[in-house]
């Protein structure tokens, strides 16, 4: 759980540049990328990211311009990759501007419990990383080189002359 606005402001901007990085290697034919018909495409989870951002966060009575709803991911991957890189931006803004440290000790309803707003912009990058591990599944699926997260990938290594583990 955040307890200083700072501390979640550093932490947000490295998780959502790595978001980003991962939206912007989507490519239009990937987005119907599945691992099973009745999951998640690689298109809605992109989406679902995006309006996330401003579903969970305008419940903690932060004011910000929200991407859409989260049930009509659109066809073009730029169009979402864009949405993401707006909504993070306008989150980060939100919460600087909006908030202090003890705004993050006061409560709210959140899907039936009730967190501290500290706690639930914690939640908010968990799940931000929880749906980037399985897009970066669907990606290698699809065929697309998946960015730099924690450290360098296969394609990485191989292109600094190192062997990969596997």
């Amino acid at each position: 759980m955040f307890v200083k606005t700072a501390d979640f402001i550093a932490e947000w901007q490295q998780e959502a540049a790595a978001t980003q990085r991962v939206m912007d290697t989507l490519t239009d034919e990937a987005l119907d990328q599945a691992v099973t018909p009745d999951h998640r495409t690689l298109g809605q989870l992109a989406w679902h990211l995006t309006t996330t951002v401003h579903e969970m966060l305008s419940r903690t009575g932060l004011e910000f311009a929200s991407a859409g709803d989260d049930q009509h991911a659109p066809a073009s991957a730029a169009v979402i990759a864009e949405a993401y890189r707006n909504a993070s931006q306008a989150a980060l803004n939100a919460v600087q501007t909006q908030w202090t440290d003890a705004k993050l000790a006061e409560t709210t309803e959140m899907y039936g419990d009730t967190w501290p707003n500290g706690l639930t912009l914690r939640i908010l990058i968990q799940h931000q990383i929880h749906h980037r591990g399985q897009m970066t599944v669907l990606m290698r699926q699809a065929g697309l080189r998946v960015p730099d997260i924690y450290g360098p990938t296969r394609e990485d290594w191989l292109e600094s002359g190192m062997q990969p583990l596997i």
